[in-house]
Formats: structure tokens, sequence, C-alpha cells
């Protein structure tokens, strides 16, 4: 797999009875979004990243080009806006844990964020 692979995949529905991702699939997927972390909040494993911004209408600008992905694939995060930081929580809710989608999704998250700061420093 290459680095880039799980951004050109798309997100495929998910019932409640689709497996989570193995141990072995998770070691193997995270390797991919590296600056990711796997958190554990309520007994419900999430993929967790903090990304800074020089302010709060540059991290607002982030933050409404991740919801315009989330509404593109039709999946949803948690999002926490500050001044100066945005944290993005992925993870699948009708399994209650992690789905390959959430892998997908952290990684055009983190596509959606060089951008960002280059147009913010260039303005």
């Amino acid at each position: 797999m290459t680095e880039n692979s799980l951004v050109e995949e798309k997100c495929v529905a998910c019932r409640g009875d689709a497996p989570r991702v193995s141990p072995q699939e998770k070691e193997e997927l995270i390797k991919q979004i590296p600056q990711w972390r796997i958190v554990e909040k309520e007994g419900v494993e999430m993929l967790e990243r903090k990304y800074d911004f020089p302010d709060f209408a540059s991290a607002l600008i982030f933050t409404d080009k991740v919801g315009r992905l989330a509404e593109q694939e039709k999946h949803h995060p948690s999002l926490l806006v500050e001044w100066g930081k945005v944290t993005v929580w992925w993870w699948t809710h009708k399994i209650k844990g992690l789905h390959r989608n959430d892998f997908i999704m952290a990684a055009k998250t983190d596509s959606l964020y060089t951008p960002i700061l280059k147009d913010y420093v260039e303005s």
C-alpha cells in the first residue's frame, strides 16, 4: 500500500453488524496516518489528532473543510475548535469502535491540513 492509498478510498455504508478492524489491521492502518493516535473514550476506541493553527479564524476554516468532507463521505467526526487548535475524533458510531472508514477519513482530514496553512501564510 502507498502512503496515500487511504486518501484515494471512499467510505462504504456501514451497518451495525459491520466488523471492527482487527488488531492486525489497526497496526497496519495507523502506520499510514502516523500523527493520529488510538484513544479510548467511554469504552469506545477512536482515532484522535490535534491540529495547530496561528489563530481562531484559520481553525474555523479548517473545521468547515472537514465538515464539507464529512458530508460528502456521509461519515461524521467529533470536532473541538479552540483558539489555534482543532481536535478531531473519528470512529464509527454504529459499531462503537473503529472501522476502515475511520482511517480513510483521518487520512483525508490530514490532506486538508497543509493547504489551509499555506493559504493562510500567503494571504
